[in-house]
């Protein structure tokens, strides 16, 4: 529908479920959302927030959707009940309103983007007491009793988790050499079905509403479920969640060792330092299936959102994730220097290159395009030119890593399909010093392609580059 159509909607809504006679105003689709959709608005004086699933997703797309609307509704209610800081849901949406499916909460206050919070002087005072208010809404989120809500809610063994996310990825035809080793090593690792327990399942940086008093609201509960507590703790420390603030394992904002001491506190229950380990690869590989799946749904044209396009581009961090991940726990000697660095601007002459033409798109798009947008149309702008820059490093330096990779594969003696086979079996040692550099090296060109500024970029070069 379009904008005017949803506004006419939304305003016959409101006036049905919060009085009539009042104003409908500043209706502003949030900045991201791919796999749920959020709208601030007021009406009557009050301020509120729309969740609603988006245009082209399905309740059948690799289970992205999370739960039902409705029974995330259901499930922030009995959250605020047991001490949970989340939103009240004020309303819920029915076939007949025309809006589509969702809830809508009272707006908290505060800011969910962690590149405005995380070492920013304003958000100081509340990044200190982000560890012990994380653990806090955490272990009261765990500690909510069964009842017949929770228990409909979906429950997978590790076993099973690791199976499920291994299907997704072979079906979209996923060869990475590095994924295929962490499903092989998930599943000589998983450790013992635990007892259930409620799980966030998406608790982590930007689901948080942060004030300057700290944690404000705890948000975006589509992928609740029952699990293992520790797979939320780990969930939140995934390097891909730290937004830049590498070093600081829990969400960017402390040390893992510090927020799980803080969770011990909290909820009385020390953390396994394995069970934590698995749960962390486990997540961080999760997210590279996800981003795989991003792609795969804009492929089969469930939703063609740019977005999706560009998240699915996302692999490569995980990649380089999981190497630094695994050298904590490989031998030391493999993890040898590595005589690589980012390549430089090639100077072009003659007729205009491809990465010329894509150059100028970029410079267009952030010069004349952007400047002139707001709101969600401004982030779209931001997500087309990361798509050009891809698309330009790619023409330019794609070639030449393509061959670089050919050159290492031939002296290892697989092709890319027989060592991801060998690594998914075992039967292709990582520790292999040439295994393992073609990992590293592959990481790193692709990375670089996809996503330079990714903090995990910098620090695998750090590590890795002779001293």
């Amino acid at each position: 529908m379009n904008d005017e159509t949803f506004e006419k909607r939304l305003a016959e809504y409101c006036s049905e479920t919060f009085g009539k006679g009042g104003e409908l105003t500043g209706v502003q689709r949030l900045s991201g959302g791919a796999s749920m959709e959020s709208w601030a608005f007021s009406y009557g004086g009050e301020d509120y927030v729309l969740r609603r699933l988006p245009g082209g997703l399905s309740p059948n797309d690799d289970g992205l959707r999370g739960v039902p609307l409705a029974t995330q509704a259901d499930i922030i209610e009995l959250a605020r009940t047991a001490g949970v800081t989340a939103p009240q849901v004020r309303g819920r949406l029915q076939p007949g309103d025309g809006l589509g499916e969702g809830f809508i909460m009272t707006k908290a206050e505060g800011e969910t983007l962690p590149h405005k919070i995380l070492g920013n002087p304003a958000f100081a005072e509340a990044e200190g007491r982000l560890t012990e208010q994380c653990a806090r809404e955490l272990a009261a989120i765990h500690q909510i009793p069964m009842n017949s809500l929770t228990r409909s809610l979906e429950y997978f063994s590790p076993d099973e988790l690791i199976r499920v996310q291994k299907e997704k990825y072979h079906e979209i035809g996923g060869q990475i050499p590095i994924y295929e080793y962490a499903f092989h090593w998930l599943e000589q690792n998983a450790p013992d079905a635990s007892d259930k327990y409620l799980v966030h399942g998406d608790f982590r940086m930007g689901n948080l509403m942060i004030d300057h008093q700290g944690l404000s609201a705890v948000l975006d509960w589509e992928l609740v479920r029952l699990g293992d507590p520790v797979q939320d703790l780990a969930y939140l420390c995934t390097p891909s969640w730290r937004f830049g603030h590498y070093e600081k394992a829990a969400g960017g904002f402390d040390s893992a060792a510090s927020f799980l001491q803080a969770y011990a506190d909290a909820s009385g229950a020390a953390v396994d330092p394995d069970r934590f380990r698995f749960w962390l690869i486990y997540s961080t590989l999760w997210w590279g299936v996800a981003c795989m799946v991003m792609g795969q749904i804009w492929r089969s044209h469930g939703d063609r959102s740019l977005e999706r396009t560009v998240i699915g581009r996302r692999v490569s961090e995980v990649e380089i994730d999981l190497a630094l991940l695994f050298e904590e726990i490989l031998p030391d000697s493999i993890s040898t220097p590595l005589n690589w660095s980012m390549p430089e601007q090639e100077s072009v002459t003659g007729e205009t290159g491809y990465g010329e033409l894509l150059t100028a798109l970029e410079e267009w798009n952030a010069k004349q395009v952007m400047p002139g947008l707001q709101g969600h149309d401004k982030f779209q702008s931001r997500v087309a030119g990361n798509a050009l820059g891809i698309a330009r490093r790619q023409a330019e330096w794609g070639p030449g890593f393509r061959e670089a990779a050919r050159t290492r594969l031939a002296a290892i003696g697989h092709d890319q399909k027989q060592l991801c086979s060998g690594l998914a079996t075992g039967n292709i040692a990582v520790t292999d010093a040439a295994v393992w550099n073609h990992l590293r090296l592959s990481a790193l060109e692709r990375l670089s392609i996809d996503q330079p500024k990714y903090a995990g970029l910098m620090v695998a070069l750090n590590k890795w580059s002779p001293s």
